[in-house]
């Protein structure tokens, strides 16, 4: 009889091993949803950036507005009969 729980014993305590550390077990079940947890975040942070990008390009395609307000911004350009100003802050010494 002290054999066979001995023997139980063991078995016990190797499933126990088996379902906290083994492969697929509770150790890599919270490691694998923390990444999950990780890669949605970044995931959702893509889709606004996309969202984002996909209303510029619909913005741009539909009037030439968006593009007039592009070239003024980002190249600094002006059109016929604009004056351009460029005011320079003094220097703190």
């Amino acid at each position: 009889m002290r054999i066979f729980t001995l023997a139980l014993l063991v078995v016990f305590s190797w499933l126990q091993y088996v379902l906290w550390f083994g492969k697929n077990g509770v150790v890599d079940f919270n490691q694998v949803e923390s990444d999950i947890k990780v890669q949605q975040q970044v995931n959702s942070n893509l889709q606004v950036r996309n969202d984002e990008m996909f209303a510029e390009i619909d913005d741009l395609r539909q009037g030439l507005d968006a593009i007039e307000e592009r070239a003024r911004h980002e190249l600094g350009l002006i059109q016929d009969g604009e004056t351009f100003y460029r005011i320079i802050g003094e220097e703190n010494q």
